[in-house]
């Protein structure tokens, strides 16, 4: 069996506006590119639309808690957190967990 590593996992939900999806998405894709890109402890950020919904998620995955709190200081996400509140009806608790990057299981 291939050793894999333990990942942080934030899964964050949104209600959007349904006049406000496209300003939304355009926030939360500008935090999900630089967090991939900028941000070395960030492997994955995926912002996830459900058809006939004005619900938004986010799948986020990082190293480790540390990476996650670095994520925290970062311009792109001090960007989307001035820009969203205008955005949603309302924004659902957060959650947090660990993934087994690499594995199917």
């Amino acid at each position: 069996m291939t050793d894999v590593a333990t990942a942080f996992v934030v899964i964050a939900e949104f209600e959007v506006k349904s006049a406000s999806m496209a300003d939304f998405l355009a926030l939360a894709h500008d935090d999900a590119y630089h967090s991939v890109v900028d941000e070395t402890g960030c492997r994955q950020f995926d912002v996830v639309c459900f058809p006939d919904s004005t619900r938004v998620l986010f799948y986020e995955v990082y190293d480790n808690r540390a990476a996650f709190d670095l994520h925290l200081e970062t311009p792109h996400l001090a960007r989307f957190r001035v820009g969203f509140p205008a955005c949603i009806e309302r924004e659902l608790p957060v959650r947090f967990g660990s993934g087994r990057v690499g594995s199917a299981i």
